[in-house]
């Protein structure tokens, strides 16, 4: 399993994580044998947004004993109240409820203390005005969390917490589809029949803007719905109206800016090794460019995607990358000394470019990438 970095955390995770749904329902042994087959792959970081006592007793039973093996991305503001989940705003809940987490996973932090989800701005600022933003910081300063984290659909709402300074690590969804939605209140209008009735272009230029900001902040994301609720995977339920490969969706989410883990919502160990696969898979078989230049509902002419087909260059020079700090530096309105330091360790820079358009006759997307490597070169000076 190939590690990444929580951005500026230092936490280290395997690039496919652990969505908790593969652990309701099941039983203290059905658990373990889930992490048992994690442990074995490399697979380390966990999603626990459910307060389901069984789940959490059953996952602590789990990792009695390699805790420290694995990272716990468990989630503020949930409880549970008379035998189902409930989110809450109530600090005196969210206390109680992070009480009991601990208890019944056994441990005595979390790596990462994820308030649940914000999807209205509303909703975020009852967040900090309730006081639960800054128990969060409390929680961080004697070591109970290591890191601050929000789940949230709404990129507008997460753009904003991000923001602040305070969000180390932001759950968001991340899939070809969902990326051309713009910003709403209303979760359910992600995957709205409606909303796919006409043809769209490009990615919505929020998600964009959040991602950059993100990878500029040191903010690291963790994917949810890589594939869609599934739909994605299928081409009677896709509404990009083709089916896309598990791989070609995962290996989408993890060449997003700022992007550490994909959350597999494996619901078995089988269904999890399938997600593993990905780690052996070859460069054809991950390769999305094609399938999402082909999509019949989705144009995404002029976008880099920074899937990679515009390589080889005759000079050597790394054209995704150039025009990935390009991008992060349009949004920010200057060049951030991260970029400009990650830029300066390229080998090969954009001055170098010969304009032979080599890169744009290969480029699924139409990108001018012969002009971004003059802009780029403007830009950085090299």
């Amino acid at each position: 399993m190939r590690k990444r970095t929580l951005g500026r955390t230092g936490i280290q995770v395997g690039e496919l994580g652990m969505g908790c749904e593969g652990f309701v329902d099941k039983s203290p042994e059905q658990i373990r044998e889930l992490v048992d087959s994690m442990a074995s792959a490399g697979v380390t970081c966990i999603d626990l947004y459910t307060p389901n006592p069984a789940v959490r007793d059953g996952l602590g039973l789990a990792l009695a004993g390699r805790r420290d093996s694995f990272v716990l991305q468990a989630h503020l503001c949930t409880i549970w109240r008379d035998g189902q989940y409930k989110r809450t705003r109530n600090l005196a809940e969210v206390k109680e409820g992070f009480a009991e987490q601990l208890r019944l996973l056994g441990t005595d932090y979390l790596d990462i203390g994820m308030i649940h989800y914000a999807d209205a701005m509303s909703d975020w600022e009852a967040v900090v005005k309730n006081g639960i933003l800054d128990y969060a910081r409390e929680l961080k300063a004697q070591g109970a969390i290591r890191s601050i984290g929000l789940s949230s659909h709404n990129p507008e709402v997460a753009l904003a917490a991000v923001e602040t300074g305070e969000i180390d690590v932001l759950m968001f969804s991340v899939n070809p589809c969902y990326d051309l939605q713009p910003a709403s209140e209303d979760v359910e209008e992600l995957w709205a029949d409606k909303n796919y009735e006409k043809p769209l272009v490009n990615m919505d230029p929020q998600r964009q803007n959040l991602y950059e900001t993100c990878q500029r902040r040191g903010a690291a994301i963790t994917v949810m719905k890589a594939f869609g609720g599934g739909d994605l995977l299928s081409a009677e339920l896709s509404p990009a109206g083709a089916a896309l490969t598990p791989f070609q969706c995962l290996h989408y989410a993890l060449t997003r800016p700022a992007v550490a883990c994909v959350m597999c919502g494996a619901r078995s160990a089988e269904e999890l090794r399938a997600c593993i696969a990905y780690e052996d898979a070859s460069e054809e078989e991950r390769d999305y460019a094609g399938a999402l230049a082909a999509l019949p509902k989705i144009s995404w002419k002029g976008h880099c995607m920074y899937c990679g087909h515009c390589a080889p260059c005759p000079k050597g020079i790394d054209v995704a990358s150039v025009t990935k700090f390009l991008n992060l530096c349009r949004a920010q309105g200057e060049i951030p000394e991260t970029v400009r330091e990650h830029y300066a360790a390229l080998p090969h820079k954009a001055g170098e470019c010969i304009q032979c358009g080599a890169c744009e006759g290969r480029c699924p997307f139409q990108v001018p990438a012969v002009e971004n490597m003059a802009q780029a070169a403007r830009l950085f000076g090299e």
